[in-house]
């Protein structure tokens, strides 16, 4: 598949901070070596509310996500400032389907350190990096990964997120690497 094939739309719903969009399209295009292009902002999902839990349904956002066209990209990663769950945890950092287009990433908790305090930006932003090519990881077929030196393994806390490097095993980059040839 070409190069122009393959890029990677980031697309912002709602306020989304520019450098947020930035560094996730800079990581994307260094670490996966694919181009990728900021995409104009959608509307917050407000059709995803689930008012009883005060969140916004990942599913719900993905699905209407596969029902638009995003012609000029392989894959698509949407970034949010809101509060996102799945129906199996109390909220989620991102999510994705295995091979599918569309993945999405919310800052909304990545701006909160355990303790409450607010973590410096650029702290933030790496954790957004971080869910960013996780998620795109799974949109090319990666599975979540036993090794805690990986980007590809699962991290359910902010602790966790903030001990996951930023680069896969050896073993997940060459699984990449071939997803990335076909």
């Amino acid at each position: 598949m070409s190069t122009d094939k393959r890029r990677i739309g980031i697309v912002p719903f709602g306020e989304v901070p520019e450098i947020a969009l930035k560094v996730i399209a800079g990581h994307i295009s260094a670490c996966f070596h694919l181009p990728s292009q900021i995409l104009p902002s959608l509307e917050n999902p407000e059709y995803a509310v689930d008012r009883g839990r005060c969140q916004y349904d990942a599913g719900i956002i993905l699905e209407t996500l596969e029902s638009m066209s995003f012609k000029d990209c392989e894959k698509v990663v949407g970034v949010l400032d809101l509060d996102l769950f799945i129906p199996i945890f109390t909220h989620t950092f991102g999510e994705a389907k295995i091979g599918g287009q569309f993945a999405l990433v919310s800052l909304f908790r990545l701006a909160k350190n355990p303790d409450g305090s607010s973590p410096p930006s650029s702290l933030v932003y790496e954790r957004a990096v971080k869910v960013a090519l996780h998620e795109l990881g799974h949109l090319f077929e990666l599975l979540h990964c036993e090794d805690k030196r990986c980007l590809m393994h699962f991290s359910g806390s902010i602790e966790e997120l903030d001990e996951t490097p930023l680069y896969l095993c050896r073993y997940c980059s060459i699984y990449l690497q071939d997803e990335l040839l076909r």
